[in-house]
This record gives structure tokens, C-alpha cells and sequence, in this order.
């Protein structure tokens, strides 16, 4: 078995990643892996074993269509990360989010069509759904994205539907609660209000903090994309959840604690725009007919993802702050073919 996966030098492809070749995906303890992705801000290649007999990675664009149709062939599945994904960003720029997310998308697709690779995995968000006032969505629930980011999803899983309808593409997505994990790129709540608070330096909550959000274990995550991988239905989509739901005030406080920070570092600012009020999954499907269940508790993997993060700070202070949205750099590598 050989899995291309896109976007695996980010957080989630990565650990998607490391899991293959650490045999911990069962059924393909021996598979060979490569790695596509363009190494934005937030891919690091410093995730990936990169000296591991069976990965190979490949610096360039999912956007490449002619790189995609010569780097495909000899691939059994498809395993789709490769995303914009922060939603401050698209706010300020929704460009790169439609090129990457929707053209991304479509290119590759587009590309296992001309190559006969599949199965494809397309790893999308809960954020799709848009916001839900009480009870949870199912897979059959209207998408009504609210942020650019959103809707540059909520596109990618069009297309991907539409590949699977007109060409009969063994497409399968996968729709996640919010991810939290060591590895995580700073600009994301959890690592970003850790790094603050270690730091002992405010954390801003946005609005009021009663935004509702739903947790799910990065290698959770990846267990479910992997059993959808194996064991799923072409053209069906899979809601990825656990019920672990707190208001981002509650989660704040949870990690004042773990830190030690002073609560006094907690400050109220101004909302975001268009901001989700809550987010609820029903995900029954993947449950009942692949027999996915989360294995991380909530309470336990939120602790050792602070301590991953401690750690790092106490190796490198300040580093993981250097990755906030107003201090971005790109590495400054030119994409290349293989």
C-alpha cells in the first residue's frame, strides 16, 4: 500500500503521518508514504521523520496540476489535508483560502481521475454546517458556511461530490470538530492561549467566551480519517465529533489551571466577525458502520498537549509565540518537482 498525503507537514497530515509509519493504523503498518505539501507558515517539516525509509516527501503546490498527474500514479489511496484553515485569515483574505481550498481541491481530484488513484479521503470541518442554536447535525444537514474559510470548504466538499456523481470517483469526506494536539501551529486557540499564559501574557477571549465548541484528539482524528479510509462508502460524507463541547470561556479557565497562569490574564475583546455561537456534531454514522470511537479523554489529552507545549517553551522560550497571525514568515522555498 502507498497513501499519498496532502498537507502532511501540517498538524493534522502529520500526525496522520507519523501514525503510518509508527504502524499504529492497523492493516497498514507497512505502508509507504508521500508527503505533498507547499511548506506554507503553517507546514514544518520538522513535524515529519523525514530520514524514514518509507516516507518521501515532495515540496510542492496540491494547485499543480501537472505535478499532481506525474506524482500520482503508483499510489493506492489518497489521504487529502492540504488546507488554508484559520479563520482570522480568511477573514482578512479570503483569496488564498479559495485557491487552495476549492482549486486544490478540484486539481487533485481532477488528477486521481486522470490516474486512476483512489480511494480519496477529502478531510473537511464541522464549520461547514454553520451555526446551530440547539440539537446537532447530521451528514444530511444544509451547509450554510458563515466565515470565508467555511465556505471555501463547504466548496471543496461540493466538488468533491461532484467528482464522485460525474466520474464516479471513490471520494470520501470526513467533517471534524475542532482538532487540539502537540504540533498544533500557534495560531490556533489552544497552543496559542498556552504559549500566552506560560509566557505570562494575556490571553484575549473574543466577545463573551460563550462560543460553543466541540474537542476531538488529533490522533482521534486521524483513527477516523483511517477507518474512512479503509472502510467507508464511496460519495458519503462522515461526521467526525466526541461530545466533549465547552464555551471557549470554560476551555480558557481549563487551561489558566493546567498552567498555573494567574486567572487575572484573562481578557474579554471584541468579537469576531460573523462568529459561530456553537457547533454540535451527531456523528452516529461513523460510530454504527465503521466503528469508530474517540480513545483520548478530553481532560487527559488537554493535559499532556499543555505539558507538549511546556516543554517546548522550556527548549526554545518564546518560540511557539512567533507564530502568531501578526508575525508570520514563510520559509522562503521554491516548490519542486519530484
Amino acid at each position: 500500500m502507498k497513501i499519498l498525503v496532502t498537507g502532511g507537514a501540517g498538524f493534522i497530515g502529520s500526525s496522520y503521518v507519523r501514525m503510518l509509519l509508527d504502524g499504529r493504523l492497523p492493516g497498514h503498518e507497512n505502508a509507504r508514504v508521500t508527503v505533498l505539501d507547499l511548506l506554507t507558515y503553517a507546514g514544518n517539516t520538522d513535524n515529519l521523520p523525514l530520514d524514514h525509509p518509507r516516507l518521501d516527501f515532495v515540496h510542492g503546490d496540491v494547485c499543480d496540476l501537472p505535478l499532481l498527474l506525474d506524482l500520482l500514479p503508483g499510489h493506492d489511496a489518497v489521504a487529502h489535508f492540504a488546507a488554508e484553515s484559520h479563520v482570522d485569515r480568511s477573514i482578512a483574505g479570503a483569496g488564498a483560502f479559495v485557491r487552495t481550498n476549492v482549486e486544490g481541491t478540484q486539481n487533485l481530484l481532477e488528477a486521481c481521475v486522470r490516474t486512476g488513484v483512489g480511494p480519496v479521503v477529502h478531510v473537511s470541518t464541522d464549520e461547514v454546517y454553520g451555526s446551530i442554536a440547539e440539537g446537532t447535525w447530521t451528514e444530511e444537514s444544509p451547509l450554510a458556511p458563515n466565515s470565508p474559510y467555511a465556505a471555501s470548504k463547504a466548496g471543496a466538499d461540493l466538488i468533491a461530490r461532484s467528482y464522485w456523481r460525474t466520474h464516479g470517483l471513490d471520494v470520501r469526506t470526513t467533517r471534524c470538530s475542532n482538532n487540539y494536539g502537540p504540533h498544533q501551529h500557534a495560531e490556533k486557540l489552544i497552543p496559542r492561549f498556552t504559549a500566552l499564559l506560560l509566557a505570562g501574557r494575556p490571553v484575549p477571549v473574543y466577545g463573551s467566551g460563550e462560543n460553543v465548541r466541540e474537542w476531538l484528539h488529533v490522533e482521534d482524528h486521524c483513527r477516523a480519517v483511517h477507518l474512512v479510509l479503509t472502510k467507508g462508502t464511496a460519495g458519503r460524507v462522515y461526521n467526525v465529533g466526541t461530545g466533549n463541547a465547552l464555551t471557549n470561556l470554560r476551555l480558557t479557565d481549563m487551561l489558566v489551571e493546567l498552567t498555573g497562569a494567574p486567572a487575572g490574564l484573562v481578557e474579554h475583546v471584541a468579537d469576531r466577525k460573523g462568529h459561530d455561537l456553537r457547533y454540535a456534531l451527531d456523528d452516529t454514522r461513523i460510530r454504527e458502520e465503521l466503528g469508530y470511537a474517540p480513545q483520548v479523554p478530553f481532560a487527559q489529552g488537554l493535559a499532556e498537549t499543555v505539558e507538549w507545549y511546556r516543554g517546548k517553551e522550556k527548549k526554545a522560550p518564546g518560540l511557539s509565540l512567533g507564530g502568531l497571525p501578526s508575525s508570520v514568515r514563510r520559509q522562503g522555498l521554491e516548490p519542486r518537482t519530484r
